[in-house]
Parts: C-alpha cells; structure tokens; sequence
C-alpha cells in the first residue's frame, strides 16, 4: 500500500495519508508527492476541490523524525543556513501550497493532528474534525521553537493569547475545544466523518472554482494588507472574475430562475 493515496472522486482529490503505523508521521518522499499532485491540481480542470485526510487514529503527527536503521546520530549541528534551507523547501513548501492553490481544500482531520500536522489543517480553507480528534502545537515538548508555517498560520486561527497558550504549553486541544474558539469549521462524530466531508468537498466542486480560487486569495491576503490595497485588489478580481463563464452562467440562471450549473471557469 502507497504511504499516500490519490483518487479523483466527482471532480474531488482526495489525499489520504496512510501510514497509520506510524500516527501518518510525513516522510519527505510523502510530501514531495503530495505537492506534485497539488501543483498539477491547479490546471487541472477535473480537481475542482481538495480533501486531505488519514487513515487510522492519526491524521498526521508531523514531519517523520526518524533515522534510518543503523545510521548514526548527528554529532555536530547543522551549518549555518541549513535548517533554515530544510525548511524552506520542505514544510514550508508543502503549506505553501496548500495555501495558495486557487481551488477549495478541506482537511478531514480523523484523529491526532501535531506539529505539520496540525499545520496541514490550519492552511486547509476548511476544517472538519472527528470528535476523537485532537491538536497539539508539540514543537515545545521538543525544546525547538514552532516552525511548519506555524508563525504565520497558528495567530490566523485563534485569538493570540489561545495561540500562545497552545505553543508555549504544547498541551493537546480537543476537537470540540478547537471548534468553541473558531479554530475549524465542525466537530462531527466519528463515523460521520467521511460522508461528511464528502457532502462538503462536491458541494464545493460544483461550484464557481474560479471565483472561490479568486474569493481565497482575497480572504488569505486581507490578513496581510491594509484597506486601501484590499479594496484595489478587490476590484482588480472582480473585473477579472466578472468575465468567466460561471458569471454569465450565474447571471442567466438568476434571470430564468433555474439552479446555476457552474464549470469552474
């Protein structure tokens, strides 16, 4: 069985992490797959909606720390310059791109999610979580500072002092703890899960993909600029936007009074 498991399911790509094993612990031959898979996505006009999520009682516990059998442990630190290469273009990567794809991603987060893991939902558009699930900010327990995009995403989910009070502790948080601070979308049952995100991810698939590609950028950059250049970038899309071929599709449906039958374009 893949580490990672790819299938188109109604203009729908689902990613599920498969190494329940090992909490769906992230190697960098999974991350490396599951950005390819991201980046064709985005011109792709049979993806029109994202969902990642994992098998068994992880979604994904963070990067895999482990050594290989029989390597040796590191006996000096890194050179200068070189976390912070391993960084860039690897987490860094990974939650950039699920950050900027032009098309909805949800996170069907089914059990515990740490560290990147934790991350891989917070850069998600949209949040569904089992009730069993749990987050946990762990860069604490290992005495380095948070990292995996998680400067950026973590303050964007929550109050600050509910961040602070999550990176500095590194205590787990609950499902529905998470979803009473805003944090993600909905606590639904275990088992409820799946159909849940799929009644989720096709409902988003048969909509307008290019204006809601168009509407995320809007949303992510207004948490990074001021009014002025909020408004210009604003205006800029619409204009754009206002020319696809769902907006005529919008317009006639709205005139025929018909349900719209939008193509993502």
């Amino acid at each position: 069985m893949a580490d990672v498991e790819f299938r188109n399911e109604n203009a729908v790509l689902w990613i599920t992490l498969n190494r329940p094993e090992a909490m769906n612990a992230m190697t960098a031959a999974m991350r490396d797959e599951i950005i390819d898979r991201l980046s064709a996505a985005r011109t792709d006009e049979g993806v029109r909606a994202v969902v990642l999520t994992g098998v068994g009682k992880g979604f994904c516990t963070g990067a895999d720390l482990s050594r290989p059998a029989g390597a040796p442990a590191p006996t000096q630190p890194p050179a200068a310059g070189a976390t912070r290469e391993v960084l860039r273009t690897g987490s860094q990567r990974l939650l950039r791109t699920i950050w900027e794809l032009e098309k909805p991603v949800l996170a069907a987060v089914n059990g515990t999610a740490a560290g990147l893991g934790a991350h891989l939902a917070l850069a998600s558009d949209l949040v569904l979580a089992a009730a069993s699930a749990r987050f946990i900010e762990v860069f604490v327990r290992r005495g380095i500072a948070i990292d995996a995009a998680g400067g950026f995403l973590v303050p964007r989910s929550m109050p600050l002092c509910r961040a602070k009070e999550m990176v500095f502790f590194g205590d787990a948080m609950s499902a529905a703890d998470a979803h009473a601070i805003g944090m993600i979308n909905r606590v639904v049952p275990d088992e409820q899960l799946a159909a849940t995100a799929r009644e989720w991810a096709e409902r988003l698939a048969q909509g307008p993909t290019f204006a809601i590609g168009v509407s995320k950028r809007l949303l992510n950059r207004g948490t990074e600029i001021g009014l002025e250049a909020s408004l210009e970038e604003e205006a800029w899309a619409q204009t754009v936007v206002s020319g696809s071929d769902d907006a005529k599709e919008g317009l006639a449906s709205f005139r025929e009074k018909r349900p719209p039958a939008f193509r993502g374009r």
